[in-house]
């Protein structure tokens, strides 16, 4: 192993970060730019500091990405695997970007890494960690467990979640209505659109904290992966001696005290990707599914950040796109079923099946031509 190859990845990895900053950036913001209470500017500049602020904060996801899907006793995490599984996660990103559909850079990161995995190790099924089980079950390890469970489940906490909050804002205000006299004007659309546009504020920034917290963690797992795979095979011992913060430590893979440098990199780079905004995919979750107002942006917003919160400090790496999609639909449907543009919800639900299979055959189409070249490791 090459230190050039280590260097490759650390590029590639924070190119995927960059790109997943603003590819994932419409998730924190989107409902907050449709309701016009920031502009897109504003949003975005929230987001990039919130963001920034959640990336710093915990590494159970970092820790579940480094060494809970893939077995190295069965295939050794070489630079050319990891390059071709953010190659591959990277690759689905800007087709899904491109066509403005909210996809999961999570689970196109996941899906590289399996699919990489897997055609490195001659095929063998045994290079991915599909199922460990413990006992919590968040305990346990493997697709199952920390994908594939999480993928149907949190969605459908979100929209359900989002569903019953809005119902409960909604019955609220049709119980002031009914109270009269300044209760009942205290419930008047301009003075609840002011009010719930004040506190859509506070709903955005938690989404951008707990999007932080998940989605940058999963680039820090992965370059702590490398980082010890490099150093294990001595890639690392020619760095200058004012390097050496570079050494990543043993418990950055078993502890998952994820080395500073790492952590502050990724926070960094995913921060300036989120100023670069993502437009394409704020027009289809704001615009496209449902019409929205500071009221509904302000649950579906609140719904997201808990199941992003509580997911994150339980090492789950689930996706932000699924959730706060989910919970736009939760918050859309209490309003009314065909308040959902349902036949945006199909395209953004075939986008979210594809996404683990498709990155996945890309990253297996990238090793196995790799190897066609000569490549042995």
């Amino acid at each position: 192993m090459s230190l050039t190859l280590v260097i490759a990845v650390l590029v590639i990895a924070l190119v995927f970060e960059y790109i997943n900053g603003f590819h994932d950036t419409a998730n924190s913001i989107a409902t907050v730019v449709a309701t016009k209470v920031l502009s897109p500017g504003q949003a975005v500049l929230l987001a990039a500091l919130t963001n920034l602020l959640g990336a710093m904060l915990g590494t159970a996801v970092a820790k579940t990405i480094a060494s809970g899907l893939i077995d190295t006793t069965v295939v050794a995490v070489t630079p050319e695997l990891i390059i071709c599984a953010l190659l591959g996660g990277t690759l689905w990103n800007l087709l899904t970007w491109w066509l403005g559909l909210p996809s999961s850079s999570s689970h196109a990161l996941i899906g590289g890494l399996c699919g990489a995995a897997f055609a490195a190790s001659g095929s063998h099924w045994d290079a991915i960690i599909w199922s460990q089980p413990a006992s919590p079950w968040y305990a346990g390890k493997g697709l199952l467990w920390k994908v594939i469970a999480p993928m149907v489940t949190s969605p459908l906490i979100g929209f359900v979640v989002g569903f019953v909050l809005m119902g409960l804002l909604l019955a609220l205000l049709s119980f002031m209505s009914d109270a009269g006299g300044a209760i009942a004007r205290a419930a008047r659309p301009r003075t609840v659109n002011a009010v719930f546009g004040k506190l859509q504020i506070f709903s955005a920034s938690a989404m951008g904290v707990a999007h932080g917290t998940n989605d940058a963690q999963k680039t820090m797992g992965i370059i702590a992966l490398a980082m010890v795979s490099a150093q294990a095979a001595g890639a690392l011992d020619r760095l200058p001696s004012w390097l050496g913060f570079l050494h990543p430590s043993a418990a950055a893979l078993h502890d998952g005290a994820i080395d500073v440098w790492i952590k502050l990199v990724c926070a960094i780079v995913m921060a300036a990707g989120t100023a670069a905004g993502g437009w394409r995919i704020i027009k289809t979750l704001g615009h496209k599914t449902v019409k929205l107002h500071p009221i509904n942006g302000f649950a579906a917003e609140l719904t997201g950040a808990a199941v992003l919160g509580v997911t994150s400090t339980l090492g789950i790496p689930v996706s932000t796109t699924h959730n706060i999609s989910a919970a736009i639909m939760g918050v859309g449907t209490a309003k009314r079923a065909n308040a959902v543009r349902w036949t945006v919800v199909e395209r953004m639900v075939w986008a979210w099946i594809l996404t683990i299979p498709v990155a996945g055959a890309i990253a297996y189409a990238l090793v196995t031509g790799l190897r066609l070249a000569g490549w042995s490791g």
